[in-house]
């Protein structure tokens, strides 16, 4: 049985320092891989999930303040025989909904539009779906993307 056929976990825990953004990224690509993702499809998850996750590094918590970011990778088979891959990331940091906020107008040119937003919209264009979750101040916000197997 290929490790893709069965449920697979895995998870990190990374400081909330940019730093740590390369150890997200190979921990991101290694769970593709052993999920047996295209690379398009690694990439679209890469990039979605660094961009959650820098947010939490730069905004979740007080300037000068270390905590942490928690970072679950899950992949369950469905019904279908398709896999879908889930990244949690939680914080205990700031409240912080990100899917609240609304679309940016990328229509606009660079310099009309508000500053921020755009890794949101990175989020939702790379991701089939994001949920966000305020539990025991705790921040969880899941990006889940089906792989058609």
């Amino acid at each position: 049985m290929m490790e893709s056929e069965m449920n697979m976990q895995k998870s990190i825990v990374l400081t909330n320092n940019t730093r740590d953004v390369p150890r997200l990224n190979a921990f991101v690509e290694e769970f593709c891989q052993g999920m047996g993702t295209d690379e398009m499809v690694a990439m679209q998850v890469k990039l979605a999930v660094e961009e959650a996750v820098v947010n939490v590094m730069n905004y979740a918590y007080p300037p000068g303040q270390q905590g942490n970011v928690n970072i679950e990778a899950a992949a369950t088979q469905s019904d279908d025989g398709n896999t879908c891959i889930t990244f949690t990331i939680t914080d205990s940091g700031q409240f912080f909904d990100p899917t609240a906020k609304a679309d940016v107008d990328i229509t606009l040119a660079a310099e009309e539009r508000q500053i921020g937003g755009l890794g949101i919209h990175i989020m939702r264009q790379n991701m089939d779906s994001i949920n966000y979750r305020r539990i025991n101040n705790l921040n969880m916000l899941t990006l889940s993307k089906q792989i058609k197997n």
